[in-house]
């Protein structure tokens, strides 16, 4: 069937190009229409219950992500000149488009009694008009006297934190790297009039800024593997011609990819935004097997059209099923409740398949208008150098099987004790270097603010006006002592919620004495002071505080809402934290009345984790599961069966034990390297299995003349396209993310074990599993 369907190219071959570069000709335009993806990845199904939580918590108090913060550390702050450069600078935050709210201190508040009318009244307790620094002392000493700002607009007395709330449907859209990208120019702006160093950080900042840097990484990887993989051809086969064919593959490939993606209706997002360096790195390999058996087949037989059927025939089927098994290795997270990992799996698996179906017509129609491969052109497959080392890898299957054994065995006492070693945690910015600004600006919050990641705690009284007269001051007499339990913890800050709005208030009551905050005594103080918590008209200043407190309650006053900032701990120690606030609030507030629930970006984030890290785990299950089906249904044989699972199976275990003794903890970033590197180094399997398959019968069933003959054919182009596989994802290591340099490097080495495995181990079971007889 494949020398049919090799002389039904040759025959065609014309009408077959025209169809392909039409057809990418409209893959091109679907391509030129895919968008990038400006919301956050959904890692948790839709059904999970921690994100309807989530969910609902947006749909009532709205997005808990939308604040960026930006943090000074001086004790210059209160000098005239100093403060007005930072009251200029809170207005020039105000002006940038989608910026919301600027509560900082310079906009800061304070509760003053009318004598008259005993009502509250909001008055700015820095002037816009400070006329001297005498002045600006006075107004200092009552903004320090007021313990509301304590922990949420300054910490001590020589650091401050101005907190910049962003319209949330701007940061689901393009013009978010605009409105981050304004807010570090006017921090800069200031940063150099003041001398003052100015530190940002929040949801905001982080998922944009990452985001970007990524995005533009990814073109740069891209771009650099199509030139690395051109320069490494160019090496191999000595041929414009042959590494321009090579790059037409794969870049026909990369605009497929990109076609299929907007079909599919997905956007690029972090994750698919890997698919077209992928396609490269997969696509290379199958021309380098197309083209070395061409080369081999022409030096044999010097027929150009007999070489060119005997390649398809020959290497069509491989490469069917090296691809098929590939696909596999991606498409089983399609099989995931991850709405990230199924677009990942399906766009990837579908794209694999394509690049076979590119690489079976472009490379046998094109090569056959070309000319015949010259001396130059084949002089690769004489490499003194490697024929050398083929032949003492022969001799090591032959002669030295009980030494294979050994050394195996020691790698995998050495990988296993590395696996003892190896930790499962993540962090929000743990991919970034430890230099970075936004990993040091966000320790730097941690350190004076407790940290930035929103914890929300939801306090529902299951039942309408549930928070309305005596009621809610039980309510939020139970809340303030969570509330006090989790500002004694190291990892959160100080918590937000309505009682402080009614504490600072009550303090104004009663005429400024720092001693009375604290939430009201009785239901008539409690009434008189909460009238200062509903919406004002007219005056700003009380407008945009008591718009922030309003918003912690629902409308029909059935829910009420505690806002916590906390440091980046990390999926290892945030169950334990969250454990803890759970146990204290099961304690307060008794479950007939009342439902406690912990949602937040913290939350979602750790089960996003946890929910990504479990279905790649599945996922390779999965993988192994069909690619054994595969395997089975090609060789018919289980004996052959074992010895394709376990070359393939000890580099993934060699992986993990290397990541275990090198510090490279296991999370959604490096479990993806189990997947990847099996889909691919399983391929040099498949393709000595098969040749070696098809040598049997030349060698009349001598298993050892068959496995001799094997590894020198075959072992040439394994060795090839390992090199420029490594080199593919060697240039992953550039990045300046954790995560995707443990990417290049981890999969470079699990290859590279898997070459070496398939070239020594392999053979050495087909030999201890070959029947005794010819």
């Amino acid at each position: 069937m494949w020398q049919f369907l090799g002389k039904l190219v040759i025959k065609y071959r014309l009408s077959l190009l025209f169809i392909l570069f039409a057809s990418t000709a409209v893959m091109g335009y679907f391509a030129s229409k895919v968008k990038l993806s400006y919301e956050f990845s959904k890692a948790i199904p839709e059904d999970n219950q921690k994100y309807q939580d989530y969910v609902a918590f947006k749909e009532k108090f709205g997005d808990d992500g939308n604040v960026l913060v930006i943090g000074v550390k001086t004790d210059s702050l209160f000098d005239l000149a100093v403060f007005k450069a930072y009251a200029d600078f809170h207005h020039q935050l105000k002006q940038i488009n989608n910026v919301q709210d600027v509560l900082g201190v310079p906009a800061a508040v304070n509760l003053v009694k009318d004598s008259v009318t005993e009502k509250l009244d909001p008055v700015k307790i820095f002037p816009d008009d400070i006329h001297d620094q005498h002045e600006l002392d006075i107004d200092k000493s009552i903004f320090f006297s007021l313990p509301f700002y304590n922990s949420l607009l300054h910490s001590g007395d020589s650091c401050y934190l101005t907190a910049v709330r962003i319209n949330r449907d701007s940061l689901n859209s393009p013009v978010r790297s605009k409105i981050v990208a304004d807010i570090i120019a006017v921090s800069d702006s200031f940063q150099a009039k003041t001398g003052i160093q100015v530190h940002l950080s929040g949801l905001p900042l982080i998922r944009t800024v990452v985001a970007d840097r990524i995005q533009k990484e990814m073109k740069i990887f891209l771009l650099g593997s199509l030139l690395l993989s051109a320069l490494i051809l160019l090496l191999f086969f000595r041929s414009f011609s042959t590494m321009l064919l090579s790059l037409s593959v794969v870049i026909i490939g990369v605009i497929w990819s990109l076609g299929i993606l907007y079909l599919c209706g997905f956007k690029i997002t972090l994750l698919t935004a890997l698919i077209p360096s992928l396609i490269v790195v997969i696509g290379i390999p199958n021309c380098i097997y197309f083209i070395n058996k061409y080369h081999t087949s022409y030096l044999q037989s010097g027929n150009k059209e007999q070489s060119l059927i005997d390649m398809v025939s020959k290497m069509g089927v491989v490469t069917l099923f090296c691809n098929i098994t590939a696909a596999i290795g991606f498409a089983v997270f399609a099989f995931t409740k991850s709405a990230i990992l199924k677009e990942f799996g399906m766009v990837a698996g579908i794209s694999i398949m394509a690049i076979f179906f590119i690489s079976f017509i472009l490379l046998p129609a094109v090569l056959s208008y070309l000319k015949e491969p010259t001396a130059t052109q084949t002089k690769y497959l004489n490499n003194k150098w490697l024929t050398s080392f083929l032949l003492k890898i022969d001799i090591w299957v032959c002669d030295h099987k009980r030494t294979v054994y050994m050394v195996t065995l020691v790698i995998l006492a050495f990988s296993f004790v590395g696996i003892y070693k190896l930790k499962s945690v993540a962090f929000i910015v743990d991919d970034l270097p430890k230099t970075d600004k936004i990993y040091t600006d966000l320790k730097f919050f941690e350190s004076n603010f407790k940290g930035v990641m929103p914890l929300e705690i939801v306090i529902d009284t299951k039942k309408r006006n549930g928070l309305a007269g005596l009621r809610a001051l039980t309510v939020f007499s139970k809340a303030d002592s969570l509330c006090q339990y989790i500002t004694a913890q190291k990892e959160m800050s100080r918590p937000l919620y309505i009682g402080e709005g009614l504490k600072f208030a009550n303090q104004a009551f009663h005429d400024g004495d720092s001693n009375s905050y604290q939430l009201p005594t009785d239901a008539f103080d409690g009434a008189f002071v909460g009238e200062y918590l509903k919406p004002a008209n007219g005056n700003n200043s009380q407008t945009n505080l008591s718009k922030m407190l309003a918003s912690f309650m629902d409308s029909s006053k059935q829910t009420t809402r505690i806002s916590v900032n906390m440091m980046d701990v990390g999926t290892e120690r945030l169950p334990v934290v969250l454990a803890g606030v759970q146990q204290r609030s099961d304690e307060l507030f008794d479950s007939s009345k009342y439902k406690v629930t912990l949602t937040g970006t913290s939350i979602t984030f750790l089960e996003g984790s946890s929910f990504i890290i479990k279905g790649l785990k599945q996922s390779i299950c999965w993988a192994f599961l069909l690619i054994a089906l595969c395997m089975l249904y090609l060789f018919r044989s289980v004996r052959i069966l074992i010895c394709s699972l376990i070359p393939n199976v000890i580099p993934l275990i060699v992986t993990a034990g290397i990541m275990g003794w090198a510090g490279v903890a296991l999370k959604p970033s490096t479990v993806l390297i189990f997947s990847v590197a099996l889909g691919i180094a399983i391929d040099i399997t498949i393709r000595f299995l098969v040749n070696y398959k098809q040598e049997l019968k030349t060698y009349d069933n001598n298993v050892i003349d068959t496995v001799s003959a094997t590894i020198k054919n075959t072992g040439l182009s394994i060795i090839y396209t390992a090199l420029v596989l490594i080199a593919g994802f060697i240039i992953f290591c550039f990045s300046s993310f954790g995560g995707t340099f443990a990417l290049g490097w981890l999969t470079s080495v699990t290859l590279l074990v898997a070459t070496l495995t398939n070239l020594i181990l392999l053979p050495v079971l087909l030999l201890l599993v070959a029947p005794k007889k010819k």
